[in-house]
């Protein structure tokens, strides 16, 4: 069985969006269409001679920078744990501890 549609409308800048999107994922796409809208809003303050089509390319390549961003912030997430475990690891030995103990801050 397919998972329950909604029926949404959005207005994003001066544009109104209509859409079904899967029941749970409404919070997400208003949040989207809020950021949205306070980022044209944004260049739009601070570009002032830009044409709607190029406020809406800033729009995108500051989402797409952010997205690429978080993205690798989240894939070196591990290798940052780690590290933080060898340099406590190396403090340690620095210190001539005879026991490693590890805190995981």
């Amino acid at each position: 069985m397919l998972p329950p549609k909604q029926h949404i409308n959005l207005q994003i800048a001066a544009h109104n969006v209509s859409l079904d999107i899967p029941r749970e994922a409404e919070p997400l796409y208003r949040e989207a269409a809020v950021t949205l809208n306070e980022r044209y809003k944004y260049y739009q303050r601070h570009l002032l001679k830009a044409s709607a089509e190029q406020l809406w390319l800033y729009v995108a390549l500051e989402l797409a920078v952010n997205l690429h961003a978080d993205a690798r912030g989240k894939s070196l997430k591990p290798i940052h744990e780690k590290m933080k475990i060898l340099n406590q690891l190396i403090e340690n030995a620095l210190q001539n501890k005879t026991e490693i103990e590890i805190n995981n801050k």
